[in-house]
């Protein structure tokens, strides 16, 4: 047992760069600040294989092209991303009056991962067995299911990780966690590269669901290993109590309303990655090749960014939300003049370029935004923080679901320089927000 102490210790100053985790325990309890390296080091476990897994069985990839593949209608693939993304936001303000009634939250996670399982194994069953329609209707339907587990889990999530991993470690952990899956992704990239398949192959999807479903099983091994200590159960609020604190929030503190504002707009750095691949798909020929280039660009951005993204967010995660902000705006502008490139530069390694420049913006804006609000707010009403910002954030990015709507009417190059103001935008608002205290 000694030696298996050891092991985690070395791994965690490591993964986080820390040669003393005693030094490095504010706000968190004595005990926590003990089992710190145990801690870390499962979280990144549970990181990396939740992360790999978002990558290869994601609404943004996998799901489009396994709808087309078996022959769904064009119209429901424009609904995953928005019923991924409301699914997994707009429930958040019922469940976390519920979840403040438990000392130990961690199995909110466990139990959402079991849900998520099950859903991608229900996909896989209907696509091979049911008529295009169904199978496609099932699928959005199971797709909504998965998000409101995701939901759930996230909420547990961030209010575990405030509990166990102190201010200051949290942006290297959760960088360490989308580096190493991010690394893994290009792994599953290259392999989808060097598959010999026709251009509507149902089987590399079918395969990364499976794969997706199997690193969601061993993230809830990991994440049930955390030692968690009890939390308050005081002030269990319901939905509508939960909404009325987290008005008073609004209109109390003017940085949680700039919050909100910067967040809106930044959606569409994290809703961008479907309409570059309908882009895509106007400019080549999409084939089973063309989806592992695209798997690899997203895991090398994941890799690349994640290191500089985590040690940014600790020192300054405001900076980090103005430069996703801005990378947003860059990966709109590339893609817009790649396409004027000689036809010769037409290939799926030019436009991968784009994905690196998205997952890079991608990559910042969500560890950004996460960092801020676990670091800004009180840790007594840290989930009535993040559950009414994740909620507001669901009902608006049910109206970004008519930008498909655009896009058909108006054109993929429009809806891009749309996509352009609106990261301005978020990064300009994101300037001014406060910078988060230092312990």
């Amino acid at each position: 047992m000694e030696n298996l102490k050891d092991r985690i210790d070395t791994a965690y100053m490591i993964l986080s760069g820390d040669d003393r985790p005693d030094r490095a325990c504010k706000r968190i309890p004595d005990s926590s600040c003990t089992n710190l390296p145990r801690n870390y080091v499962l979280n990144v476990v549970n990181g990396t294989a939740s992360k790999l897994a978002e990558q290869v069985a994601s609404a943004k990839v996998a799901l489009p092209w396994l709808l087309s593949a078996i022959g769904a209608p064009a119209s429901l693939v424009g609904f995953l991303l928005p019923l991924r993304q409301a699914g997994t936001l707009l429930p958040q303000l019922f469940i976390s009056g519920q979840m403040r009634r438990f000392p130990v939250r961690k199995w909110f996670w466990v139990g959402s991962a079991v849900v998520q399982v099950l859903m991608l194994i229900l996909m896989i069953v209907v696509a091979l067995t049911l008529p295009p329609l169904a199978a496609g209707i099932l699928v959005a339907t199971f797709l909504l299911i998965f998000s409101l587990a995701r939901g759930v889990g996230s909420l547990s999530f961030q209010d575990v990780t405030g509990k166990t991993i102190p201010k200051g470690r949290r942006g290297r952990m959760l960088a360490a966690r989308s580096m190493i899956g991010g690394l893994l992704t290009v792994v599953v990239g290259i392999g989808l590269k060097t598959m010999k398949s026709h251009d509507e192959a149902v089987a590399p999807a079918l395969l990364l669901l499976f794969c997706g479903a199997l690193l969601w099983s061993f993230a809830a091994l990991a994440f049930a290993a955390i030692r968690e200590d009890s939390g308050a159960t005081e002030g269990g609020r319901n939905a509508i109590a939960e909404a009325r604190i987290g008005m008073g929030f609004v209109m109390k503190e003017s940085w949680y309303l700039r919050y909100l504002a910067a967040r809106t707009a930044l959606l569409s750095v994290e809703i961008a990655a479907p309409f570059y691949v309908l882009y895509v798909k106007e400019k080549l020929p999409v084939q089973t090749g063309t989806l592992g280039v695209i798997i690899v660009a997203a895991g090398l951005a994941a890799a690349l960014s994640s290191p500089i993204w985590g040690k940014f967010a600790d020192l300054s995660s405001r900076k980090v939300l103005v430069i996703g902000g801005l990378m947003g705006t860059a990966t709109g502008a590339a893609a817009l003049c790649i396409a004027y490139l000689p036809s010769s530069l037409q290939n799926p390694y030019v436009y991968g370029f784009i994905f690196v420049l998205l997952g890079f913006a991608e990559a910042g804006v969500l560890l950004g935004r996460k960092t801020f609000l676990i670091d800004q707010v009180d840790p007594a009403e840290r989930t009535t923080y993040v559950a009414f910002a994740n909620t507001a954030m669901g009902v608006v990015v049910l109206v970004f679901g008519f930008l498909g709507v655009l896009a058909q009417i108006f054109g993929i190059p429009t809806l891009i320089v749309i996509l352009i103001v609106l990261g301005i935008t978020g990064a300009v608002v994101s300037y001014y927000l406060p910078e988060t205290p230092k312990d």
